[in-house]
């Protein structure tokens, strides 16, 4: 597999995570500070803790997301590389482009 077929798949990765409300208001929360696992499944009372587990398996297969055991319990932490590398692909020239014709106006 080329390193572009592989930057391909790690793009379709983001953009299914990103596809779903509850894995993007996860990442608000995570946005905001770190927590721990339990911490956040408190925030989704109205899902069963194993759904919003499932959610976070899609967001750290897509590495938007990290985890590190802290004593018995596990602290998440969102991870930004993944949707820098879109707004790079994606994004960032027509910023660039934007900027350049207001800096003309």
């Amino acid at each position: 597999m080329s390193a572009h077929e592989d930057k391909d798949e790690g793009d379709d990765l983001v953009f299914k995570a990103l596809a779903s409300p509850t894995r993007r208001r996860i990442l608000d929360i995570l946005k905001a500070n770190s927590c721990s696992t339990g911490r956040l499944c408190e925030q989704f009372p109205d899902l069963d803790r194993t759904t919003v587990l499932q959610h976070l398996r899609v967001l750290e297969r897509a590495e938007l997301v990290t985890g590190r055991r802290v004593g018995r319990e596990r602290r998440l932490a969102l991870a930004p590389l993944p949707i820098k590398r879109l707004h790079d692909r994606w994004i960032g020239e027509y910023a660039r482009a934007a900027v350049e014709l207001l800096d003309s106006l």
